[in-house]
Order: structure tokens, then sequence, then C-alpha cells
């Protein structure tokens, strides 16, 4: 039962002492705890303990699915379990753990599995056992070491998904409500006159807490109760309806936008509102039922970022959401947000495709507006390698592959010289660029660093290589330092690239930068013995040469 039926896979000694509770006791007896030789040998050769993950579990997977298909195997699995781990954390010597307690104490490996899973298996099934352990936790959840424990949950394993750091509920109605266990809250609000609009330290209320973790059963409970605030925002400005939108959770959603009381179009403190937080998780069901509504818009931007719906969507490549808002018709579909980026964009810059494609069968979607720095869609596609969204750019009659930015970059520039993106990405994108007629490969920047020069300085050498091949490229071109792709390669020890250029015979090994310094000084200097030895095997390198640094010496 509990190896077919836990959250996830069991080690041995969690196992051996969950098996080692005695349900009514109140305090741990190790020496109720089995050995796990001994478990192995009562499962009758169907139970082994994995080599390789040290957990333990069925010999076979169709025993598992077997035991899952017959639900009448064993009597409440899922209650029995819960059971055992609020038995467990009620424990007397589990409660007096302290809850800052940095590290668990290795004779409680069975704690952290029932912090964090009881309420799962309790929502599943439970029994009045159940609710009773359960209310007596919850009503000391504060000061109880599990606390700890769920707060360090990560989104695998435990409830939280790391947007919540701490769980600030000063009443056993905010545990209640975060659990998500109808009876359990049922029974909470019929022992006590709660303050139901109360709020914990992040000023989050239980309702608030319900529908963060999408227990619809919970905020229909709560939603029924007289006088229950359900528009109230938390610290940040975020609203229940803004949470519950973010997460897709179309039941809770549902119920909330029912509401006379709810404001449907609140923003936060950065201006986002419940569509903006809908569109940019992807949830396109909530998109839809917000859409729907008259007093959402659609082209609400953030106070900080300026970013609309459409916006988040696109950088965050929910294609169907965008096509979605796009088919609203009361859209901006190339709305500018802060720096002068448009949907567009974001959606080349990170490699959103699909939203690229969709936005590029618009008729007003400009394929080549350009930022506040000059930027284009082309050209933060081309910066990052996707190779893919620079092709369909590049199909458009209106995208120009050499415009420059304000530091005179072109999209051939930014792919050439990224030292951070991945080696296919990045030749693909020059190979697609430089099969173009109508690309200049040799186009310098505002500091004259051209392509090859950019190249040269990271040791792209696919790149150099398929720059050197074109007639058009001027291999010994100086930038405004007076640095040649020879000198930058030298510079920063590429000598690979060194030994490229210098076999050329259109490439000068002997011309000195603004300072004076020659190939042959950087290469000494850096000791790199290879291009030295390469330099000094050609007859028209001079070794003496003196800088002008060097002159007085």
């Amino acid at each position: 039962m509990w190896i077919a039926y836990s959250e996830q896979p069991l080690e041995p000694d969690e196992l051996c002492q969950a098996l080692g509770v005695v349900i009514g006791s109140t305090d741990l007896d190790s020496d109720n705890a089995p050995s796990i030789r001994t478990v192995l040998n009562c499962g009758l050769g169907l139970v082994t303990v994995d080599s390789s993950s040290c957990q333990v579990r069925l010999v076979h997977f169709t025993l598992q699915e077997y035991i899952l298909s017959h639900p009448t195997l064993f009597c409440s699995p899922h209650s029995t379990i819960a059971e055992v781990c609020l038995t467990y954390l009620n424990f007397g010597c589990i409660k007096e753990l302290p809850p800052d307690r940095r590290q668990l104490p290795p004779t409680t490996p069975f704690l952290e599995y029932a912090s964090r899973y009881w309420a799962a298996h309790a929502r599943r099934q439970t029994s009045t056992r159940v609710i009773s352990l359960a209310l007596e936790l919850i009503y000391g959840f504060n000061a109880h070491i599990s606390s700890k424990l769920l707060i360090d949950g990560d989104e695998e394993s435990g409830p939280w998904d790391g947007e919540y750091h701490e769980i600030m509920g000063p009443t056993a109605l905010h545990a209640g409500a975060i659990f998500g266990v109808l009876e359990i809250m049922v029974s909470l609000l019929k022992m006590d006159k709660w303050n139901l609009n109360a709020t914990d330290w992040y000023d989050r209320t239980a309702l608030m807490w319900a529908s963060i973790m999408g227990h619809d059963a919970i905020v229909k409970v709560l939603l029924e109760q007289e006088g229950v605030g359900p528009d109230i925002a938390d610290y940040s400005g975020r609203t229940p309806l803004s949470f519950a939108a973010g997460k897709g959770y179309e039941g809770v959603v549902e119920m909330l936008l029912k509401r006379s009381d709810v404001s449907l179009d609140t923003a936060d403190g950065d201006g986002r509102t419940p569509l903006s937080f809908a569109a940019g998780k992807g949830c396109g069901e909530v998109v839809r039922m917000l859409l729907e509504r008259n007093e959402v818009n659609p082209n609400a931007a953030g106070y900080i970022d300026g970013r609309t719906p459409l916006s988040w969507a696109a950088r965050n490549g929910n294609w169907e959401v965008v096509r979605v808002l796009l088919e609203w018709g009361k859209v901006n579909p190339d709305a500018i947000e802060r720096g002068g980026r448009t949907p567009l964009s974001s959606a080349a810059e990170y490699g959103c495709g699909e939203v690229v494609r969709v936005l590029l069968e618009r008729n007003d979607v400009n394929p080549s507006a350009a930022d506040d720095g000059g930027r284009t869609p082309l050209s933060r596609a081309a910066e990052n390698g996707h190779w893919e969204i620079v092709r369909m750019l590049l199909e458009r009659e209106e995208v120009n592959p050499n415009t420059m930015d304000r530091g005179g970059r072109t999209p051939l520039s930014w792919a050439a010289g990224l030292s951070s993106w991945s080696q296919e990405g990045r030749d693909r994108v020059v190979k697609t660029l430089l099969e173009r007629n109508d690309v200049d490969p040799d186009i310098p920047d505002k500091s004259g660093r051209t392509p090859l020069s950019r190249a040269a300085k990271y040791g792209f050498g696919e790149v150099v290589r398929m720059l050197l091949e074109r007639n058009d490229v001027n291999p010994d071109k100086a930038d405004n330092r007076g640095r040649t792709p020879l000198l930058m390669a030298a510079w920063y020890r590429k000598g690979e690239i060194v030994e490229m250029l210098i076999q050329r015979n259109d490439v000068n090994p002997n011309i000195a930068d603004e300072s004076g310094r020659t190939l042959f000084s950087w290469a000494c200097e850096g000791r790199c013995p290879r291009t030295v030895r390469a330099l000094l095997e050609l007859n028209h390198v001079n070794p003496d040469a003196v800088d002008m640094l060097d002159s007085g010496l």
C-alpha cells in the first residue's frame, strides 16, 4: 500500500519508520520500526530497493498498475496514510523540534514526507480520525517544524511553487485554506467565530490562499460565508482573482467572476492585471473568460515595463494565447513597451518561433520595428542564435538585413560577435545571413569593428572561415583603435584564428595598433608559443619592431 500509493518514492528508512507508527500512540517508539531486510523478506519477492536511486519500489510497473486498478485491495489507503502522517507529526518529540531548525535530526527520516504530503492523501480520502489529528496540527501549525518543511518544498515535491517563501498564517483558517481538505475547513468554520478577512503578514486572507493553491471546494465554502471579502489585495496588490488567473485555475476564476464585488481588472503594484498574469502563464481558457467581460482592458500596460498581456504571452512563447488575443480584435499587435520593444521583438529574442509565425501572419505588425536602441526583431533573433526565426523574418520584403542599431551594429555583427550562445545557433544564423545577396558582411560599427573582428575576438572559427570565404570582406580592416582582426585574435589568445589569418597573403602581420604594438608583441606578452612559433616561420615578420610605449627603453 505504501509503495503503490505514496506521492513520491520512499527511501528505506522513510518507509520503515512509517511502518513503525502505531495509530493512537503519542510518541515515537523506534523499536516498532522494522528493518528494511524484514520488509523485503515479507514482500514475497515483490518489493525491492532500487540500486541506483536507493528507493523502495515494486519489482515491476505492471504490479503497480494492477494495485491501482483494484482499489479494493486495501481499505482506504489514502486516509490510512494521512492518519499515519498526522499521528507522526503530532508526536511529542516532533512538536518539540523548533521550526527554525536548519537541519532535520537523522532520527526522523519520515518527517519530511509526512509534512509535505499528508494533506494530498487527505484530499483523496479522509476520516473522522484524520480530521481530528489535522485540527490538532493546524491549531499549532506556525510553531510546528512542518511549516518550515513546506516553505522549503520545491515545485515537484510539495505544494509550493517557489513563489511563496514563508507561510505567514496567524490563524488556523489560513492553514486550513492552504492544505485544502474540505472536511477540515468545514470543521474549522464550525469550531470558532472567525474573522474571515483576517490577513497574514503578507496581507493575504484565507480565501486568497485557497485561490493561490487552486482549492475549488475551499474557495466555494469561503465565498458562501457572510462578510467574506473576495477582492482584498495582498502586499503586492494582487487579488485572489489575480493569483487564480495566473495559475489557470478555471474553477476558482469562474466562481470569482460571478461575484459582483470582485474587480476584474485590478492592477497590482507593477500594473499587471489578472489578464496579464493569465496571458503570461499561457492560461488560454482563463484569458477567454476574462476577455468576455467588458470591464477587462486587453491592452492594459504595466507601470514599470509597459508590457501588455500580448507582450507577456509573446515573450513566454504562449502562441495559442497570442492567437486568442489577436482574434479578439481589440488588441494592439504592435503595442510598444518600455524601451520601444514590440511583442514581435520579444518573441524573436526569446526564440518563440510559433509566436513569431502568428504575429507575421498579421498585416498590422511591423516586422522591422526598431526599439529605442535601434534593435529590430531580426537583430534580436540573430544575437541569440534563433536561425529559424531569422529565416522567417528575412522572408519579409520589408526586413532590411543590414539595418544598423544606434551602435552601428548589424544583425550579422550581433550573430558573429556573440559569446554566450550555442555554436550551432550562431553558425546557422551567420550562414543564413551570408546566403543573402543583399547582406553586406563587412559593415563596421561605430567602434570600427567588423563582424570578422568580433568573431576573431571570441575565437569562433567556423564564423571566421565563412567570412574569409567572401570576396567582399577585408580581413585586414582595423577598428578605431587600429586593431585588425588578427590583432584582436592575438590579444584574446585565439591561436587557431591567428593561424587562419596569417596564412592569407592579404593580411599584414606587422601592422601595429594605436599604441604601436604588433601581433608579435602581443603574442609574446600573452605567452602564446604556438602563435609565436607560427609567426617566426614567416619570413616577412619583424620580431624586432619597437612599439611606441617601449621606444624610450
